[in-house]
């Protein structure tokens, strides 16, 4: 039994899921139709790992009507979710209707418990222009299909904003401040991206495009002279609370943790990452510091033949499958027309499920020092970016995932998952040596350990109410530390998307544990490389359902 739960592991895990897949329509069925309803009402995010595939002519809809909508709906796919409860058998169908489960809860957590769309004012700056964004990811040139798209969106900015104005009955006073230091950048950056893209568009697109942004500026300073009128007496409190949290933690991330655990593991994780990042710069005392890279082009050069040896390296220690068809993760300066709305979103093209086997392409500014947190490390070294975000972390295990064979395991669910395995991927590197002949760069490393593990316990102390966005932006500037801007940003962020920052940290140790009792449990029999392969691929399931499924084949159950 354990040597046939051994080979299924190692030959036969994609036989499982199609398996898996085959053997239970009615939640095939429905995970189907959830994410196809999902690409229609998916809040956008000026993150990078949950952006989906849009069906051809959408548009946001954030009227009441439109949420009303979204309720009744949900509440359909969960009376068939429920009524299929007792059809899962074995435990790759367990995992199934498990994950389903999770992203209806999801739904509820966006909805009822975070309910941005009724607290969050600077949720409907991103549903307007977020999507305009996203369509101008992909590297240039920007063909007609493309401006039609950004004209199209454009004029349904003042809708959206609309819809703000109805259902915003619950604003907080910080997220209000929040949305109105965005809305005195909107102007300019539209149209600083207008004139970017004018060389691309005939005559008639640029009058069109135009008109719609005229009228989009007049939405938003309207937006923002509502704003202002309600300012006064709103509640400052941002916090879910301990009961939603919980609730996040449970059934949308499915964490077996409490918050004080959380709070704990993170800590502990911080004073690790301290000590060691103490130790490598005492060890590199007298080293000079990196130097910035001269020009951009010398930077996007260094990062496409940086990652060419991330991927070599990945092979020829035997720690993970590069299949020829993965595209490559390469770097561009910012064309004119998306500089001026790159602090809309993570400036990142990862592709999408519909465009797998595409290069990615990450958009970098010039090399200065004044540059923020992450992008100065970039212009030190692309290194450890190229290992989270490109190859082997979120492009790389996304384009593996969405060819999954089970199509539930395809769609993009929650980061806890993608963010743990691109934290997971850095340590996994530094301690195969990757950065063997580069003190100064693991210095970065675990500076970068650092402020993951910070984040645990800014999460939750913001979703409880223990830290202000002005208390966690002061702590991260002071312990990890960054820069004031980039250290506010992040605390806005997560205050506004609480859960989301545990998911480096806790989904990094939950790989590590679960790697840990695999290797136990298969003793001489345990392949590294086919334990990273397992889990690239299925990087899209919460690694508490990943683990499950991955130790009951190895007990062969």
């Amino acid at each position: 039994m354990r040597a046939r739960g051994i080979a299924a592991v190692m030959g036969g895990a994609v036989l499982l899921a199609a398996q898996a897949a085959a053997a239970q329509p009615a939640v095939q069925q429905l995970g189907a139709d959830f994410w196809a309803w999902r690409g229609t009402t998916q809040p956008a995010s000026s993150d990078d790992i949950p952006r989906i595939v849009r069906p051809a002519g959408w548009v946001p809809d954030w009227s009441p009507t439109g949420v009303a909508a979204q309720r009744r709906q949900l509440a359909a796919f969960e009376a068939r979710w429920q009524a299929l409860e007792t059809a899962p058998r074995t435990v790759a169908e367990k995992v199934g209707y498990r994950l389903v489960g999770s992203a209806l809860a999801r739904v509820h957590w966006e909805m009822d418990h975070v309910a941005a769309w009724r607290r969050q004012p600077h949720f409907y700056t991103a549903q307007a222009l977020n999507p305009v964004f996203e369509v101008l990811l992909p590297p240039p040139p920007v063909a007609r299909a493309r401006l039609e798209e950004v004209i199209r969106l454009l004029a349904n900015a003042p809708a959206i904003l609309a819809a703000g104005r109805a259902n915003l009955d619950d604003m907080r006073g910080p997220f209000v401040d929040v949305a109105l230091g965005q809305l005195a950048e909107v102007p300019e950056s539209l149209r600083g991206m207008a004139a970017g893209l004018a060389p691309h568009a005939d005559a008639g697109q640029r009058k069109r495009l135009v008109a719609v942004l005229d009228k989009a500026i007049a939405a938003f300073a309207d937006y923002a002279a509502f704003l202002k009128s309600k300012r006064a007496g709103l509640s400052e409190q941002t916090a879910v609370g301990r009961e939603s949290y919980r609730y996040f933690l449970g059934n949308v991330g499915i964490y077996p943790y409490s918050p004080e655990q959380l709070v704990a593991m993170g800590r502990q994780e911080w004073a690790r990452s301290v000590l060691f990042e103490t130790l490598e710069r005492n060890r590199n005392a007298g080293l000079p510091e990196l130097p910035i890279g001269p020009s951009i082009g010398a930077v996007t050069a260094r990062l496409n033949a940086e990652e060419l040896k991330v991927r070599r390296f990945l092979t020829e220690k035997n720690l993970l499958t590069v299949p020829d068809w993965v595209g490559h993760y390469k770097a561009q300066p910012f064309p004119a027309y998306l500089a001026p709305i790159g602090w809309l979103g993570r400036t990142f093209d990862f592709t999408s499920i519909d465009r797998t086997g595409q290069d990615a392409t990450v958009y970098l500014p010039d090399p200065s020092p004044k540059l923020g947190y992450f992008n100065l490390s970039i212009m030190r070294d692309p290194r450890p970016i190229i290992v989270h975000e490109g190859v082997p972390g979120h492009f790389f295990q996304l384009s593996l995932s969405w060819r999954n064979p089970d199509p539930l395991r395809r769609r993009y669910y929650d980061s806890g998952a993608n963010e743990g395995t691109g934290f997971y991927a850095e340590e996994m590197m530094l301690q195969a040596g990757f950065w063997a002949d580069a003190p100064k760069t693991r210095e970065i490393i675990y500076n970068f350990a650092r402020l993951r593990a910070l984040r645990v316990e800014v999460d939750v102390k913001l979703a409880l109410g223990e830290f202000t966005i002005a208390q966690a932006a002061d702590y991260l500037e002071r312990m990890v530390p960054m820069d004031r801007a980039t250290a506010r940003e992040e605390a806005t962020f997560f205050a506004a998307a609480p859960g989301q920052a545990i998911s480096y940290q806790i989904g990094k140790m939950q790989t590590t544990e679960f790697l840990a009792e695999a290797r136990v449990r298969e003793g001489k029999s345990f392949d590294l490389r086919r334990f990273h392969d397992y889990l690239w691929t299925n990087g899209n399931v919460p690694i508490a359902l990943q683990r499950q499924e991955y130790l009951s084949m190895v007990s062969g159950e």
